[in-house]
């Protein structure tokens, strides 16, 4: 079982699939240590993936995310949720300062906020995200625990289009990935992140031949 290989599902894709003759520009939001940013990142420095990062958004002051993002010399700026009144009115700073910096897509890579249709509506079919299940399966919060619980034996994760209501909107990319017998929350979760590390950037490059 150790030497399992997850497979990509839905659908399987290589590189030269989802070539990109212009580049983007992407927002980039992220609420922690930023692993699936730092992928992203690095997907574009080898060429893999023919975008920008202008600038990425954290909300939490503690996350090592901004310092994943100076090691890239990426922009990165601080909106404390907890100094908005309502999830309206961090969107609408989001907005604002992605607009300022003529960002075409939205990348939430590990972003604990809910969003509200004034970012939606903002970038319509621009808005990624990323859920470590393979949806619909184990929405919401510990969604490995979640899969872990139910006893499933194989679980994953999910890039898809955002929409209102949380981890929904068109599945864009899976990866499969085993569960073992001895697995605990934190192992799965770490093999889970290898495969959202691969998927992520192929999935943003697919959305774009998609949603132009």
């Amino acid at each position: 079982m150790e030497n399992v290989t997850p497979s990509f599902i839905s659908p399987q894709l290589s590189r030269e699939d989802v070539k990109l003759e212009t580049p983007l520009k992407l927002g980039v939001l992220a609420s922690g240590s930023g692993t699936n940013f730092e992928a992203i990142a690095k997907a574009i420095n080898q060429r893999q993936l023919n975008a920008t990062i202008p600038l990425l958004i954290y909300n939490n002051p503690q996350a090592k995310v901004k310092e994943k993002a100076a090691a890239f010399k990426i922009e990165s700026r601080l909106l404390n949720h907890r100094e908005f009144k309502h999830r309206e009115d961090l969107d609408q700073a989001i907005v604002a300062l992605f607009k300022s910096y003529q960002i075409n897509w939205v990348i939430m890579a590990g972003w604990m906020r809910i969003v509200t249709p004034v970012l939606l509506e903002a970038f319509p079919n621009h808005v990624i995200n990323i859920h470590p299940s393979l949806l619909p399966s184990f929405k919401g919060i510990k969604a490995v625990e979640q899969a872990l619980e139910a006893g499933v034996k194989i679980t994953g994760c999910s890039v898809h289009l955002a929409s209102l209501e949380v981890d929904s909107g068109p599945i864009l990319l899976q990866a499969a990935v085993p569960i073992l017998p001895k697995d605990t929350p934190e192992t799965l979760h770490a093999r889970i992140q290898i495969q959202e590390h691969k998927i992520f950037p192929l999935a943003i490059a697919l959305a774009a031949k998609l949603y132009r």
